[in-house]
């Protein structure tokens, strides 16, 4: 049975959490954004998020897989949510728990970019820190980077399990 280890407390979590939130009001002040958030995992981190913002924000979902039979990853992105709302000429904010590899990102941007949007940013409460300098574009709003591991809670899960944990833990002892 795998163990827990406290990566990342919910204090620690909640401050970036308004960190985040104090910037984007800042730069969509007057804007009307459209928040973005890709489920299933970032769906705590959009609501804390979007509660903190200084007007009130509209929000829509996006959900992609890369996963096959029994939780392993095909390689291969698929879109199995659009958005709802007509994306042309809106100011576009995609919320993201973690970017993980960056592969599922740039699929997801590529897609949206097509949309037409005014603009297109990236809010991420988490990125592995070996993909940061990878990535094909910089994530505009960054809660922390961290390192590898498997990370469950506060919106991130293994096998559907432990995402309303309030703390991040890494799993150890496969």
């Amino acid at each position: 049975m795998p163990s827990l280890h406290l990566l990342i407390p919910r204090s620690r979590i909640q401050r970036r959490v308004r960190a985040l939130a104090g910037r984007l009001s800042r730069d969509y002040r007057g804007k009307s954004a459209l928040y973005l958030a890709v489920l299933k995992g970032a769906y705590i981190f959009l609501a804390d998020l979007t509660r903190r913002l200084e007007e009130p924000p509209e929000v829509d979902f996006v959900q992609l897989s890369t996963y096959g039979l029994r939780g392993t990853t095909s390689g291969r992105v698929r879109l199995r949510l659009r958005p709802s709302a007509d994306l042309a000429g809106r100011h576009v904010v995609v919320v993201e728990d973690i970017v993980d590899s960056g592969r599922t990102l740039a699929y997801l941007l590529r897609y949206l970019a097509r949309q037409q949007p005014a603009s297109l940013r990236l809010c991420a409460l988490l990125a592995r820190q070996s993909v940061l300098r990878e990535l094909s574009r910089p994530i505009d709003y960054l809660g922390l980077a961290v390192g590898d591991g498997w990370l469950v809670g506060y919106g991130l899960d293994r096998g559907e399990q432990y995402r309303t944990l309030p703390d991040i833990y890494v799993i150890e002892g496969e």
